[in-house]
């Protein structure tokens, strides 16, 4: 029996016993760290809530506040839930040092009061885990978006991520080439991506991107969901057109054939291009440089077992870079699949093809790539001057002609100008050609392309050497 507060003796309404687990929630709210905690979990949590609720239907097109919403707020709040036992832990010690004496915590279920904190905390659980799951969840699908790749670091990304949107693969998320699919390269890839966002905040990422890209997944677990050269493709006829300063109006045009290959069903060989990648052959080669420009060694495992190395002793490893084995795939001819930059000659002659730039204008192929060629010092210095240059080399060319055609030499000079900032970043340093195709060898004397192995020069110890014919990869069309 004890006694009541009013002094009269009777049995205690157990709802009114103050026991370890009053003293420690209550003694939570006074303690600052209490406080902050559980006022850092509350805010998280609501604004959470109503954030992921606006961003859902559209109120929200910026990825900042996607960072905010999926990123920072669940930091704060699951913060705020590790504070809180924190808290009151040191409000326990604190009564233990100053001597005071409190009962030990204890969950009695006969007791009401003890079964609804015990109910109440379960509810409480159970609903920050779900709230957590459904932020995890959405800011797991934010942070795999090409939205959040190339929009949160802007300024770094900005040249690949506008080569991505308008490239064959726009539709295809960045993470499913980057990433793939596995726990494994997912968690390599947010790592490192911790360290790229280290970069981007002390300002010390490279100027331009690098490419190509160490630490790639292999092609085969990427490329190849989609694409596959066991596939048959056969031949392809490719046609290229290009124009010239003499003759702006008829396009010289030539005609290709090539042989893609892969699996022949008829034959049950591999054969043409994608040979080189085929399940039972393996090519491997070294570099001698990081760009892998330059090949020094190159080996081919045939489906026999048979090994042959060709070596370019000429071509030697470049200071300071550790040369290594790698199998080649897809990405070794195909490196840049998505972000595909344009060359000023192709964006003139395609300008001249589709009429956005008038042929009967005389001189205006070589103004047009004068203009697009200035070394302008920003973006915006292009925006306020490309087209003002091209009308002034009209003009010096021949005045009465930029008279007559002033609106169609401003229209060419809109059409170069949205080209040049679609490939250009000067403060990024990427200039045209900073970065190449090795598909074919239109660029082989800077080490760009099939010339790199197929020279005529690498050598085994037959004396057989990679051969450089032609009619290995194209011929005429038939």
């Amino acid at each position: 029996m004890t006694t009541e507060k009013n002094g009269n003796e009777g049995p205690q309404n157990p709802w009114l016993e103050k026991g370890g687990w009053h003293h420690i929630m209550r003694g939570i709210w006074r303690t600052p760290l209490g406080v902050f905690a559980i006022v850092i979990t509350t805010v998280s949590i609501t604004l959470m809530l109503i954030g992921m609720g606006a961003e859902l239907l559209g109120f929200f097109k910026n990825p900042y506040v996607g960072i905010f919403i999926y990123m920072i707020l669940p930091g704060g709040m699951v913060l705020g839930l590790l504070l809180i036992p924190v808290a009151a832990y040191l409000r326990r010690r604190q009564w233990r040092k100053t001597g005071i004496t409190k009962d030990h915590l204890q969950l009695d279920l006969s007791n009401p009061k003890h079964r609804l904190f015990l109910v109440g905390f379960v509810i409480l659980t159970v609903t920050n885990m779900v709230i957590l799951g459904v932020v995890g969840y959405e800011g797991y699908h934010f942070t795999d978006s090409p939205y959040f790749c190339g929009m949160v670091c802007h300024k770094v990304m900005a040249p690949e991520y506008t080569a991505y949107q308008r490239s064959p693969h726009g539709r295809v998320s960045c993470v499913e080439c980057h990433i793939g699919p596995g726990a494994e390269w997912f968690v390599r890839a947010k790592l490192s991506g911790l360290r790229q966002v280290y970069a981007v905040l002390t300002n010390s990422y490279s100027r331009p991107i690098p490419s190509p890209v160490e630490a790639l997944r292999p092609a085969r677990d990427t490329c190849e969901e989609c694409h596959w050269p066991e596939k048959f493709y056969g031949k392809k006829v490719k046609e290229f057109i290009r124009y010239s300063d003499a003759d702006q109006i008829t396009p010289e045009k030539t005609e290709i054939s090539l042989h893609i290959g892969g699996h022949n069903p008829m034959t049950g060989a591999f054969e043409g291009i994608h040979w080189h990648v085929s399940k039972d052959v393996e090519v491997q080669y070294m570099a001698a440089n990081e760009k892998r420009t330059s090949i020094a060694r190159v080996k081919v495992t045939r489906p026999d077992g048979s090994t042959d190395e060709f070596v370019n002793s000429d071509i030697k490893i470049e200071d300071g870079y550790v040369a290594k084995w790698r199998t080649m795939d897809c990405i070794d001819c195909h490196n840049r699949p998505t972000h595909i930059m344009d060359m000023p000659e192709d964006v003139v002659d395609f300008g001249l093809l589709s009429k956005k730039i008038n042929p009967d204008i005389q001189g205006i192929r070589e103004d047009s790539l004068t203009a697009i060629e200035v070394s302008y010092a920003s973006q915006d210095d292009a925006r306020e001057n490309l087209v003002n240059n091209l009308m002034e080399l009209q003009r010096n060319r021949n005045p009465l002609q930029a008279a007559k055609y002033e609106g169609d030499i401003k229209k060419a000079g809109a059409y170069l100008l949205g080209r040049y900032l679609g490939n250009v970043w000067p403060d990024m340093k990427v200039a045209w050609g900073t970065y190449k195709t090795h598909l074919g060898h239109q660029y082989a004397d800077e080490g760009y392309g099939c010339w790199r192995c197929h020279d005529e020069e690498h050598e085994n110890k037959k004396g057989e050497t990679i051969s450089q014919d032609c009619s290995l990869c194209h011929d005429e069309p038939e």
